[in-house]
């Protein structure tokens, strides 16, 4: 039997100081990782791969340097999986803009955007450090510009040394 406060949707739910971060795991994976607003409590992991996960996302809110090292379900179009390999070299503290993400990987800006919104693992693969040329961009595929998910990219940027007015 679940806690009162957990989530039969998540297998660990980890606090975060713009809300939470949910991991989903199946098969010994991690099968997705979600930005969750601040009304999700903190949920203790219920298998390992889900423990690892959890460790992992709280030491990088502790400290945005350190490294991911976990299991991630192959999902995604091939196309998505280069984006987001080309975002995953993406070193802590830089960002590229949707442009420079196509240019690597021989595409269009709007194709670049679209595989960032259907990222599986932010924070993991990390996304946030994806920008339009001229502000922030979008994040999530949430078009709302004042919105729960830039409040997050934005927060992430800041917390590894790179600010947006």
């Amino acid at each position: 039997m679940l806690a009162a406060n957990s989530s039969p949707l998540f297998a660990a739910i980890v606090a975060a100081p713009f809300g939470a971060v949910g991991i989903r795991t199946a098969q010994g994976y991690v099968s997705e990782v979600v930005y969750l607003p601040p009304r999700f409590d903190a949920q203790a992991p219920t298998d390992p791969v889900a423990q690892r996960a959890a460790d992992q996302v709280a030491r990088y809110l502790a400290q945005p340097d350190a490294m991911f090292d976990l299991p991630l379900a192959a999902v995604g179009t091939a196309f998505q999986r280069r984006v987001w390999q080309a975002i995953s070299a993406i070193p802590m503290g830089q960002v590229l803009t949707y442009g420079q993400v196509a240019r690597l990987v021989q595409s269009a800006p709007r194709a670049v955007g679209q595989a960032c919104g259907a990222n599986w693992f932010p924070l993991i693969i990390p996304c946030h450090r994806v920008t339009a040329a001229g502000g922030l961009g979008g994040f999530s595929n949430d078009g709302d510009v004042q919105g729960f998910h830039i409040g997050v990219k934005r927060w992430l940027l800041a917390r590894e040394g790179v600010s947006f007015a």
